[in-house]
């Protein structure tokens, strides 16, 4: 690293913080873009036969699961009437996309912070998918407008770059797509990167096409990186140094601010639970999980017969298999959150199944212990802070590729216990049952670690302004 020119890389501690500090210049956008232009039209030849094999395959989807029917039209540009792009007036004019639930959580304090800062600011902020639109609309309200994510054909994206003119495009997370940042780059709008991270198995795959995406990379504006790891990661592909920033994870902002007392008797009252009730809460689990975590339930339920268990597969469209494996499993007392939601009344029944998107982290407030998915199979994970700002120990499997800062984090503090397999889940939770102080504790000092990581999304919105020429500055993290 020492060899970049304008790089430094600084470690602190304590908490492992680290620091790039660059001095980029704020001229105007590099527009040329040659070297990538033999990549493109390569990517672009490469479309019709990705289209070939995927259109049949989102079409079935579409037909017998109802999904995409309410994101293909705008996908493709094409949007009833003219209110919503009328409607967004306003300066300076900023593009905000987060592909999912995950990115938008990570975006809305982002998003919050702009709108201080530009009361006047035209905000459009954009998804990729139906459940990230309907989280967008409960947790930025700040939006002038939402919109779904053009597909990268360059006349769709065109088409969406016209009617929206931003003067700059934020991009949540890592998620580069040639066309749009190509023609971004022809129209001269920047392009910054926040809360940037890539996991090691993202990292694996675009390292074997490093000559690909190394272009694009150097055309970006700015890259706010979430640590010094994903930092040297979006280096090692080709991200020019000058452009590189270490500025924290936004998401800690998100999920410290959002819980409240208020919430959480909320969700208790829906799901007619009383305060101290035993509660496993099982989240984001993917399949081959469910049957562990029916397991361990029926091994809590000897310890102590009062537990509940609320079961959230990652993907609610599994609901009807989920449900069916509950019954199999000799628990046929099990009811639906959307039947709850449809005015159902919870009459005792020892098991929820949420089969709808949304509702998991305030739901994780009422847990005793709480498991978190995708760990015990090879998936990566999921996110394990949302349990662990409303004070939770949490549980996870071996396969945690895909949040390793967090899992770092829990751990240092006590309240993320890593687990090989279904018998050592078992064991570490009913030992920590067994001393309810303790288990109370690490709940805290998870909790407290959460809070002390939030800021990002402050630095984050400086970064932003720094390239509408509006700060003097970048953003340093502390």
């Amino acid at each position: 690293m020492s060899g970049h020119s304008n790089f430094r890389l600084k470690m602190t501690s304590p908490g492992n913080r680290y620091n790039i500090s660059a001095g980029p210049s704020r001229g105007k956008p590099e527009v040329s873009g040659k070297r990538g232009r033999p990549m493109i039209s390569l990517y672009n030849l490469l479309l019709p036969l990705a289209a070939l094999f995927g259109i049949p395959y989102y079409a079935i989807r579409m037909l017998l699961t109802g999904k995409y029917r309410k994101s293909l039209g705008p996908k493709l540009g094409i949007y009833s009437g003219g209110e919503l792009f009328s409607a967004m007036k306003g300066s300076p004019r900023i593009w905000v996309h987060a592909v999912s639930v995950g990115e938008v959580t990570a975006a809305a304090p982002v998003v919050a912070e702009l709108r201080k800062d530009y009361p006047g600011a035209c905000i459009v902020v954009s998804t990729s998918t139906e459940t990230g639109q309907e989280m967008a609309q409960r947790l930025i309200p700040e939006a002038t407008a939402l919109i779904y994510y053009p597909l990268d054909l360059s006349f769709v994206v065109d088409r969406m770059l016209t009617r929206v003119q931003p003067d700059i495009f934020i991009l949540t997370e890592t998620e580069l797509w040639p066309n749009f940042l190509t023609s971004c780059r022809r129209r001269g709008i920047r392009v910054v990167v926040i809360n940037g991270r890539i996991s090691p198995r993202s990292f694996r795959r675009y390292r074997r096409t490093r000559f690909f995406w190394k272009g694009l990379l150097e055309g970006l504006d700015g890259l706010g990186m979430i640590s010094a790891t994903d930092a040297c990661r979006v280096l090692a592909l080709g991200a020019p140094p000058a452009k590189v920033s270490i500025l924290g994870n936004a998401k800690y902002d998100s999920l410290a601010f959002r819980t409240s007392p208020a919430l959480q008797t909320e969700i208790a009252r829906k799901l007619n639970i009383y305060p101290g009730s035993p509660v496993f809460v099982a989240g984001s689990t993917h399949e081959g999980e469910e049957a562990i975590c029916l397991s361990v339930y029926r091994r809590l339920l000897a310890f102590n017969p009062e537990f509940q268990l609320i079961l959230a597969p990652r993907h609610v469209e599994r609901a009807e298999s989920v449900a069916e494996q509950i019954r199999q499993a000799g628990f046929a007392d099990v009811i639906r959150l959307s039947e709850i939601n449809d005015d159902t009344q919870r009459r005792g029944e020892r098991v929820v199944l949420v089969d709808v998107i949304g509702e998991l982290f305030r739901i994780y407030s009422l847990a005793t212990v709480v498991y978190c998915g995708g760990s015990l199979v090879p998936k990566g994970g999921q996110n394990i802070l949302e349990a662990a700002a409303w004070g939770k120990v949490v549980f996870y499997g071996p396969h945690m590729d895909d949040f390793e800062g967090e899992k770092a984090l829990l751990e240092v503090s006590g309240a993320g216990i890593p687990v090989a397999d279904e018998a050592e889940l078992k064991e570490a939770m009913l030992s920590l049952l067994a001393d309810p102080d303790e288990l109370r504790g690490r709940g805290e000092q998870g909790r407290l670690a959460v809070t002390a990581n939030a800021g990002a999304s402050r630095r984050y919105a400086d970064l932003i302004g720094f390239h509408l020429g509006e700060k003097r500055s970048l953003p340093v993290a502390p």
